[in-house]
């Protein structure tokens, strides 16, 4: 039966068709939905979970793998940093049951810090690299990804780019294939990567892409499409629908295995064709490596570095049919990035900046902090970064500045990456004062569930991780929980920590606002009341909308009724409100 799949949707169907035990993930667009797929198969199908970190969530996969059992791990690009130390060891070992690690770009940065390109994480760690080019081929690449994996004892990336895993297109559904596990035997030449060991296993490494080179056209993942020869064109994922689209009567060699590339097959593409075109996103992969067969072609001049490529570029870059003009852009308002009506990340930032902190701050939701009118965030760089970078700026300026910086990082962030960055700063005899702004979930992804919050992947109960204690039990001297709505309290309990010797946590915990299905009573604004000071748009409410003549009102639609406008007027002229 034929079904509308999301990109993701289908290669869920396509790991669970194959047989898939074990799928492991952490949260992060534009992967997320495919560990929220498998979740809603059978548990006794396949077990699914959140991993509290990308590095975690592999080496679960390779261990299901070692156990015979076929696996899924799922990241964004920004991920693969994480996992790869165990990524590029697991190309060492080999797998007994198949692995497939999914790695979803973002091309233009929808929700993403950098532009990573996953395809060199492929050349540099040894481990062939499927690409699919709609949802079709996600779900009929990742079956066959668990097939090559098998058969040439190797972990295989499934690269995925935001417009492949965010665009819907028809499935052919298939059955589900069981795969008996293994006896188990110990195996340590294998999975014991010693020095002695590991130099054997590299040897495989290199015999093993000698071997899938050489076979890499029976595989029937690359397809020529032979039109005019005049251009002929090397594209691969959503750039071939691109060209499909922009350059109708070009010859396209349409890459599924983005590598190891097909030199054979390119050199007998070029040789048909008067001038060879390369299309790709982001680095010009496809393009040296064909520069360094010494076959000449273009491309990367004309598409540059940056951003995501579409139908109209294409065509216009290339001489298409489809873009004779410029691109016409509508005149519509442009929507900001902007904090929830009702988040409790907003009074945080608002104090931040009242106290001209220097503030560190990491990968969530509260990443908006760094955005007009709060414009209280010095710095974002990475997850569970800001923990650290705290602590470095304390070393490098003294402990005056450190009583002025503070960083700021989520539950989930904290669960991820921020544990060890805190273990530093007491070990290291730091001075940081550390803000956890909890708000019960996984925000920014999707409101996944975390250690903290009591849940897993379906939505069971768990285990939930108590934060105040983990941080007492690393060291930490002073441990507060406080509600970032009531605002004097916060501020008065961080003024306390930041002049404190040793390291501080301040956990500002209130549920995220889309979590509470029940909004309360909505604010109002008593016009006659109101001296237009502007007092209440500091803190950055949507629901907050200010007139031309400088009055303002508030949407009720949007309110949620948690009152920090009203705890902003000095006039008393915002009324309601309930928390």
């Amino acid at each position: 039966m034929k079904k509308l799949m999301l990109g993701n949707e289908a290669v869920a169907r396509g790991a669970y068709e194959a047989g898939v035990r074990v799928a492991v993930a952490y949260p992060g667009t534009p992967s997320t939905e495919i560990t929220e797929n498998m979740a809603k198969f059978s548990k006794e199908e396949v077990y699914c979970e959140w991993a509290p970190n990308e590095k975690v969530a592999l080496e679960v996969a390779i261990g299901a793998s070692m156990g015979g059992a076929r696996a899924l791990c799922c990241m964004k690009h920004v991920g693969v940093n994480v996992a790869a130390d165990p990524l590029f060891t697991a190309a060492y070992t080999g797998v007994r049951g198949g692995l497939v690690v999914v790695a979803a770009d973002d091309p233009g940065m929808h929700s993403s810090q950098n532009e990573q390109d996953s395809r060199f994480y492929a050349r540099s760690a040894h481990i062939p690299m499927l690409e699919p080019a709609d949802s079709a081929e996600c779900r009929e690449f990742t079956r066959r990804a668990f097939e090559i994996s098998e058969k040439y004892d190797t972990p295989v990336f499934l690269r995925l780019v935001t417009r492949i895993a965010h665009a819907r297109s028809l499935v052919e559904e298939g059955e589900r294939e069981e795969t008996a596990l293994p006896p188990y035997e110990k195996d340590a030449r294998k999975f014991v990567m010693m020095p002695g060991y590991a130099k054997g296993r590299h040897v495989a490494v290199e015999a093993r892409e000698k071997r899938l080179e050489a076979e890499i056209n029976s595989l029937g993942l690359n397809r020529v499409e032979m039109a005019d020869t005049k251009i002929g064109v090397v594209c691969s994922g959503s750039a071939y629908q691109y060209v499909k689209e922009a350059l109708p009567n070009a010859s396209v060699l349409k890459l599924g295995m983005v590598y190891p590339l097909p030199e054979k097959q390119i050199r007998a593409f070029a040789a048909k064709v008067e001038q060879l075109l390369v299309v790709e996103e982001l680095e010009p992969y496809f393009e040296d490596a064909i520069k360094a067969m010494g076959i000449p072609c273009s491309g990367k001049e004309k598409t540059g570095l940056q951003g995501e490529l579409f139908v109209r570029k294409v065509g216009r870059l290339f001489g298409g049919e489809e873009d004779a003009g410029p691109m016409e852009t509508p005149d519509i308002p442009q929507r900001p990035p902007v904090l929830c009506p009702g988040c409790p990340h907003r009074a945080v930032f608002y104090v931040l900046k009242k106290m001209n902190l220097t503030v560190a701050a990491d990968i969530g939701c509260y990443t908006l902090g760094a955005m007009p009118p709060l414009n209280a965030v010095d710095s974002v760089v990475c997850m569970g970064a800001s923990i650290g970078m705290a602590l470095g700026l304390e070393k490098a300026r003294g402990r005056d500045f450190a009583k002025h910086t503070v960083a700021v990082i989520g539950d989930s962030t904290f669960v991820h990456s921020g544990i060890t960055g805190l273990v530093d700063v007491v070990y290291n005899q730091g001075n940081s004062t550390v803000i956890i702004v909890d708000n019960s979930t996984t925000g920014m992804t999707g409101h996944q569930p975390n250690p903290t919050t009591g849940q897993n992947v379906r939505g069971e109960i768990a285990p939930q991780l108590d934060v105040v204690k983990l941080c007492q039990a690393i060291g930490v001297p002073s441990v507060r929980v406080v509600d970032p709505f009531d605002m004097k309290l916060f501020e008065q309990v961080l003024r306390e920590e930041c002049e404190k010797d040793g390291p501080s946590v301040v956990i500002a915990r209130r549920p995220c606002a889309l979590l509470i299905k029940k909004k309360g009573e909505p604010c109002t604004i008593d016009a006659e009341v109101c001296r237009r000071c502007g007092m209440c748009l500091r803190i950055g409410c949507p629901a907050l909308v200010k007139a031309g003549d400088g009055s303002v009102s508030i949407d009720a639609s949007l309110c949620t009724g948690c009152g920090l406008c009203k705890e902003m007027c000095n006039f008393g002229a915002i009324k309601g409100g309930e928390r």
